[in-house]
């Protein structure tokens, strides 16, 4: 299908370095705090020793906020709460620093960066840098027709790549990975049943906008109608993802596996992020020990991806926002895992004080033994009697 060789992941891509997760798990043992005091923040100081490939972990200080943008022609079905197309609505809201995602990032520190893949408006609407990697106007309609072409999912892959390779190149040490899409949770929760070999309605939820009963039926039938279309091309990745993926979920499946390759830690968001995950696992299937899940939507694909993956959430606050939203709000607990473990001390060796030593002589010094003779103690003193009569 294409001159792009998936299977080179699977080489390129080595797992976090074990012995280095090691050799931090026994400096954990001499910390002041006790082992297990502090919970899973533990696990992720030592995941991220073993990303750092440093046994001391060092702060997270350039964290950054990628978020994928494009519109989905199955959005036409009323299968979102947003209208069709409207996607480039959150990229402006987002810009404008007025989403959540864009305030929790102020907040926390974390830089912002917006991909348009195919966002379904003029270009000129946007920034040329926000717009520089877009392949087309809007992804093709999944239940009656692929998403992409071949070639243009092949663009999209790379362009994904490319992404990856500019952030680990300007020194970010960590990604949050998110979405701004109309109709992407239609298409992710197609990608995770046909690689989980599910029925539509195990992964159809209500999405980031919430849908009512009908829109949840008329959803539920998309994904069956794209399904048919998805089973025979699950052998190839990229075919998978032509098909039913979009330009959007494209780029994120090449944007996670390059920041594996480049050893760059992500945390993901909600449903979509998790597809794309998982099908970078049917890619590379130790790419995933590069990647959090930052918290639990409540979607049931990505419930089912993360399972299918072996993640457990951080977080399960119940956000449905999008936008990275959930997983921003897990970025202060990786941050304070890598804090906690360079920073507390290590416990300190309980020494004799060498002012409470012994003298020579005394039962408990070097000259006591069988032979010396014991000092001789005063015998106690006779108490008064009292006032009272009483001893």
């Amino acid at each position: 299908m294409s001159g792009l060789n998936l299977d080179d992941f699977g080489n390129l891509i080595e797992r976090p370095d074990s012995g280095v997760r090691r050799d931090a798990e026994e400096r954990r043992e001499r910390l002041a705090v006790r082992p297990g005091a502090l919970g899973r923040l533990d696990d992720l100081g030592e995941w991220l020793a073993a990303a750092q490939h440093s046994v001391t972990v060092r702060p997270v200080e350039r964290p950054r906020l990628v978020l994928f943008a494009g519109d989905h022609g199955v959005a036409a079905l009323g299968v979102s709460g947003r209208p069709a197309g409207s996607a480039h609505r959150l990229v402006r809201a987002v810009l404008d620093g007025e989403s959540p995602a864009a305030v929790l990032a102020r907040r926390f520190g974390a830089g912002i960066r917006v991909v348009d893949m195919s966002l379904d408006c003029d270009p000129g609407d946007f920034p040329e840098e926000v717009v520089r990697h877009r392949v087309r106007r809007g992804s093709g309609r999944i239940d009656v027709e692929n998403a992409l072409t071949a070639e243009e999912a092949e663009q999209a892959f790379r362009a994904g790549m490319a992404v990856a390779d500019e952030e680990a190149d300007s020194g970010t040490d960590l990604v949050v990975l998110g979405d701004l899409s109309v109709g992407g949770t239609t298409a992710a929760s197609t990608l995770v049943a046909a690689l989980c070999g599910t029925d539509a309605s195990v992964v159809t939820g209500r999405g980031g906008a919430g849908i009512d009963d009908l829109a949840w039926m008329r959803k539920c039938a998309a994904i069956r109608d794209a399904l048919r279309r998805a089973r025979p091309v699950l052998g190839d990745q990229l075919e998978l993802l032509a098909a039913t993926g979009g330009a959007d979920l494209t780029a994120m499946t090449g944007f996670l596996l390059q920041c594996a390759v480049r050893r760059t830690p992500v945390i993901l968001d909600g449903v979509v992020s998790a597809a794309c995950a998982l099908v970078g696992q049917r890619v590379a299937f130790r790419a995933p020990d590069w990647w959090l899940a930052g918290q639990a939507s409540g979607e049931p694909a990505q419930e089912k991806a993360l399972d299918r993956m072996a993640m457990d959430p951080l977080l399960d606050h119940g956000v449905t926002a999008g936008e990275g939203t959930g997983a921003l709000l897990a970025l202060p607990m990786v941050q304070a895992a890598a804090a906690l473990l360079a920073e507390l001390p290590e416990r300190r060796e309980e020494r004799p004080d060498p002012a409470q030593a012994p003298e020579p002589g005394t039962g408990s010094g070097p000259d006591s033994g069988p032979d010396s003779e014991p000092e001789p103690t005063a015998a106690p003193a006779a108490r008064e009697p009292s006032g009272d009569g009483t001893a």
